[in-house]
Parts: C-alpha cells; structure tokens; sequence
C-alpha cells in the first residue's frame, strides 16, 4: 500500500484534530506534528489554518452532498411534489451511509460536522462555497415546497437540526460499548431518526 502524500496527511490529521478541539482549539504546529510533516507544510499545500478547515469539511461533505443531490433527482424524477418523509429521507439518509455505526472513520466524521455546527469560530461558519450553497437551496426550496407555511428561516433551523441529530447520534453509537447495542437497535435507528425527523420538520410553524 502506498504512503499517504503529504497533503493526505495534513487533512487526514487535520481532520482527527479539529474533530475533537475545534478549530481554535487546534494549533498549525498539532496538525503538522501529527502529519509528521514540516510547519510550513500547512500553508504550501493550502495556504492558511482557515483553509485546511476548508479542505477537511469539503473532503467530509462532498460524498455526502453528492449523495443527497442524487437521491433528490430520483425523488423529483418520480413526482413533483414530494412528502416531506421522502424528502427527510434523501436527506438524512446519506448522513447513515457515510457515517455507518461502529465505524471510527464514520464516528471522526460525525464528530467533525458537530464542531462545524457548533464551534464559535467564524472560520468553522464561512467555509462553504458555491456547491455546498447549491446543495442548501435545492433542498430548501423543496422543502419549502412540501412545508410553504414556514418562513425561510425556521426551515433552514430544521435542516440544521437534521444534519446535528443524526451527527450526534452517529458519535454516541460509536462511543459505546460493542456489546451495548443490539445489531436491531442499529439498524433500526435510521428508520426511527426518519420518523422523528418527519415529524420535526412537519411541525406547525412556531408563533410569533
């Protein structure tokens, strides 16, 4: 098996560390250490800190991004207007597939898009471009379609609320003990996030 190149490793431990101290948490000197690589490796292969982040998200995302926009073709391809539980579905369901229970790459995934959604750095809530905008507003004005009472707003809230539930829950399945949970149980827990989600999702819009 091939050595991992530099920049493989740079992101492959970027990504170990900022999933677990966040990003100010996380020194270029950490990165480079774990990489085994030189301090300027850093801003050779991407610049600065706030674009390894970059690099590291879109690296997680982008399988996933891509499974969503194609399972929104299928959806939109059999009917124009969807139920919101088809479209929880093609939405969440790629977060199960890309971060399978019991798997550690899964887990470091998970946890990285919790820090992403919660970590008070401004670098952690500007990285997006284009594709990922483009990923966001398909699914928006879907959803939007499937639920035209809610303001843009509080539609956007609920999808982040998709994306932390089902990270969280991805990071606690891995962080227990292998005999803990039944095979049931984990199999059974994208069905039940796919309902729990529908419902949170259909809710009334919230008063004013």
């Amino acid at each position: 098996m091939a050595t991992p190149d530099t920049r493989t490793q740079l992101l492959d431990a970027a990504e170990r560390l900022f999933a677990e101290r966040g990003f100010r948490g996380t020194s270029v000197r950490a990165i480079t250490d774990l990489a085994g690589a030189n301090l300027a490796a850093v801003g050779y292969h991407f610049g600065s800190k706030a674009e390894l982040l970059a690099a590291v998200a879109r690296r997680v995302i982008e399988p996933i991004n891509a499974a969503q926009c194609a399972g929104l073709d299928r959806l939109l391809a059999r009917t124009p207007d969807p139920t919101v539980a088809d479209l929880v579905e093609v939405f969440a369901g790629p977060l199960f597939d890309e971060m399978p229970a019991g798997d550690e790459g899964g887990a470091r995934t998970s946890r990285l898009i919790v820090t992403i959604l919660s970590d008070p750095a401004e670098e952690a809530r500007t990285w997006t471009g284009p594709a990922e905008d483009a990923v966001r507003d398909r699914f928006l004005a879907a959803f939007g379609r499937a639920l035209p009472d809610l303001s843009p707003e509080e539609l956007w809230f609920r999808m982040r609320g998709i994306l932390a539930v089902t990270a969280v829950d991805r990071v606690q399945v891995y962080q227990r003990p292998p005999d803990s949970l039944s095979p049931v149980a984990g199999e059974a827990a994208r069905r039940w996030a796919i309902t729990y989600l529908t419902a949170a999702m259909s809710a009334p819009p919230t008063g004013t």
